[in-house]
């Protein structure tokens, strides 16, 4: 059986090293990293290949914003009150009282699962998202989708997280092309 490689996203130290013993102790999972932010996760992700990521369910706003785990299971670890629908989210969950040979079968049938399931349910842009993604291709400024959807600017900077997430586009000129190919805009508008 292949050994499997973990990042541990937890907050708080006590849980986080708890899973990392659990899944060592079980002879079928490396450690690649114990982090305690999505960011943080960012920057390991840039330098480490993992096949699963374990992430307190609680930190679900930032997975979602984070681009790096798109084709990577995500197995929820449940330590408050989270609601169903974002339990869905996650190839799987687990609570601080599951068994740690439960948490290891968890972690086992999402790293073996079809790779079809990721943290984002839809990679199809809402029609909001559509809108900014738009004006980000016409070149107007955070503020300028703002002013123009009518829109906070912190809004607009979560739709853009979402573009992000769910294209895997990160510059303007790259959500350009993506905008002029899928129709979203004529290239003489630009």
């Amino acid at each position: 059986m292949r050994r499997y490689k973990v990042a541990i996203v937890e907050p708080a130290t006590v849980i986080a090293e708890g899973i990392a013993a659990i899944l060592e102790g079980g002879a079928e999972g490396d450690i690649a990293g114990i982090v305690h932010s999505t960011t943080e996760l960012e920057q390991l992700l840039r330098t480490t290949e993992v096949d699963v990521i374990i992430a307190a369910a609680a930190l679900h706003r930032d997975l979602e914003a984070c681009a790096a785990i798109e084709d990577v299971p995500v197995v929820g670890i449940v330590s408050s009150l989270v609601e169903d629908e974002v339990l869905r989210k996650f190839a799987a969950t687990a609570t601080i009282y599951t068994s740690g040979e439960e948490l290891q079968r968890l972690v086992r049938r999402a790293v073996d699962a079809p790779a079809e399931h990721n943290y984002a349910e839809s990679h199809e842009l809402s029609e909001r998202e559509r809108d900014v993604l738009i004006l980000v291709a016409k070149g107007y400024t955070n503020k300028e989708i703002a002013s123009e959807l009518n829109i906070s600017p912190h809004t607009v900077i979560s739709h853009r997280k979402n573009i992000v997430h769910k294209t895997g586009i990160r510059s303007v000129a790259g959500l350009t092309v993506y905008a002029v190919l899928n129709n979203l805009i004529d290239s003489e508008q630009l």
